[in-house]
């Protein structure tokens, strides 16, 4: 028995991989498509794929919103597991990346689920609230510039169903948060944002160490007199 999580050697980690990777023949073709790309770090791990498609099963998601799609494995993760009549709106400035996760989206079946809006986020999310969308969402991922994290979190809040789930990725980024010495602005602006969730009572909230640290924020119910 361990107090704490365990730290995860190459082995372990194999090991962890052998025994609960369930992974889609197209999203594990993608992941070996992605990982020959120079910015091939930007793609959330396989086991955290999972997990995600395991939430939105959970939740019985039929709405979701993604910051951030580069080339598209977290959103075919949770696409695969919504029913086929379900909104998906992913985000993105990049059409190279994208380019690629349509192709691998249309390969697995899914790529008419998926609306992609390429323009800036924040710019996105506020089109979103002037579409009346505020509330509409069960689950939500961010993983975008980190500079912007606040932004988005605020704006998605709103635009998720009380109950709904926000997801939150690289809060750990690579252990950099736990290091005085490391003050970058990327490593600054997740600090202040973790800070920020940490007392953000419209929330229940869990930071996970899984891939680059995943944060849970569940959006509370309406209390009486709020």
């Amino acid at each position: 028995m361990s107090l704490k999580t365990l730290n995860l050697d190459d082995r372990l980690y194999r090991y962890v991989l052998d025994v609960s990777l369930r992974e889609h023949p197209v999203l594990a073709r993608l992941r070996e498509r992605t990982a020959t790309d120079p910015m091939a770090e930007m793609q959330i791990s396989p086991e955290q794929g999972q997990f995600m498609a395991l939430a939105a099963r959970l939740l019985n998601v039929r709405s979701y919103l993604e910051i951030g799609v580069f080339t598209g494995y977290s959103s075919l993760a949770v696409a695969l597991a919504m029913p086929a009549d379900s909104v998906h709106i992913a985000l993105d400035v990049s059409k190279e990346w994208t380019d690629i996760a349509r192709q691998y989206w249309d390969e697995a079946g899914v790529g008419q689920r998926i609306e992609l809006r390429l323009k800036p986020a924040l710019e996105t999310l506020e089109e979103l609230l002037a579409e009346e969308m505020a509330g509409h969402f069960d689950l939500a991922f961010i993983d975008a510039d980190k500079g912007n994290y606040l932004a988005y979190y605020e704006r998605v809040l709103e635009l998720m169903r009380p109950g709904g789930l926000v997801m939150v990725d690289n809060t750990l980024w690579s252990g950099s948060v736990a290091d005085p010495a490391k003050t970058s602005d990327d490593t600054n602006a997740i600090r202040q944002f973790n800070k920020f969730v940490h007392t953000d009572d419209r929330v229940d909230i869990s930071l996970l160490p899984i891939g680059d640290g995943l944060t849970l924020a569940r959006k509370r119910e309406a209390r009486a007199g709020d």
